[in-house]
């Protein structure tokens, strides 16, 4: 295992590619709407993405089991965990959830995040879900901070996660980010306190709980990338990239945008 911990220079420039990340989330959920396409979402981030002078990670992203990721950020639709593949077959409609993981890279850094939108009006018990998912990551990075370990994190989201009967996925991971989009340390949503990994300072991370509504098992789609709940009830997927710190750690990525525009409908 390589960790690279990184310089107060490396992670401005992680910032910034996180804020692009956060920009291009906002940029989306201005097109989420009942009748959109994930296809047309997916155009949307590129151009967005390419226009602030930054790469989308995502695209052609390599696959151990199969072709490479062929859009610009992942589409997750109701019970797609992670990994959806953006088309002009998916099609939104009221009271779906879509959850938009987006990477991109900026001066060689990258950033990661994804966020779990509503299309229309969505039942309350899935709003529920939602809401204790996000809760989940904030008690997660809260617990992201040097002197504690990799499964303090992962105990954090899980209690939460469980206390509401959710099941939470174990076969994916948040991970460390860098000059890669994948590095080491992997960050489970699950763990011992005082488990794993030990957190300094200079550690950038990803942090993303993906929750299930149901049972926690999985299943991977003929396509080699979509993955989906087995028991087809939905999941919510939130994700942050931070830099660890002492006492507290810093969030490069930022959901202000979306959540003004959410209180702006609401």
């Amino acid at each position: 295992m390589k960790i690279f911990l990184k310089t107060e220079d490396e992670i401005e420039l992680m910032r910034k590619a996180n804020q692009l990340v956060a920009k291009t989330l906002g940029e989306i959920f201005n097109h989420i709407a009942p009748g959109v396409t994930t296809l047309q979402l997916d155009k949307i981030a590129e151009e967005f993405i390419r226009d602030n002078g930054g790469i989308p990670t995502f695209k052609n992203f390599p696959n151990p089991y199969g072709n490479p990721f062929p859009g610009s950020i992942c589409t997750s639709v109701n019970d797609v965990v992670v990994h959806g593949i953006p088309d002009d077959k998916t099609v939104l409609k009221d009271g779906d959830i879509i959850s938009v993981d987006c990477g991109a890279m900026l001066d060689g850094f990258n950033g990661d995040s994804c966020y779990t939108f509503c299309v229309g009006e969505v039942a309350p018990e899935v709003k529920q879900l939602l809401k204790v998912t996000k809760e989940a990551l904030f008690l997660g990075i809260e617990n992201a901070v040097a002197g504690k370990h990799v499964g303090d994190i992962g105990n954090a989201v899980q209690e939460h996660c469980q206390s509401f009967g959710y099941g939470v996925v174990r076969e994916l991971t948040g991970h460390g980010i860098g000059r890669k989009m994948h590095e080491d340390p992997s960050i489970p949503n699950y763990g011992s306190c005082g488990n794993g990994v030990l957190l300094k300072t200079g550690m950038c991370i990803a942090i993303e709980p993906m929750i299930t509504m149901g049972d926690r098992s999985i299943c991977m789609m003929p396509d080699r990338w979509t993955i989906k709940t087995r028991d087809g009830k939905p999941a919510a997927h939130f994700e942050h990239t931070i830099a660890v710190r002492r006492g507290e750690s810093e969030i490069l990525s930022s959901f202000e945008e979306i959540e003004q525009l959410e209180g702006n409908i609401h």
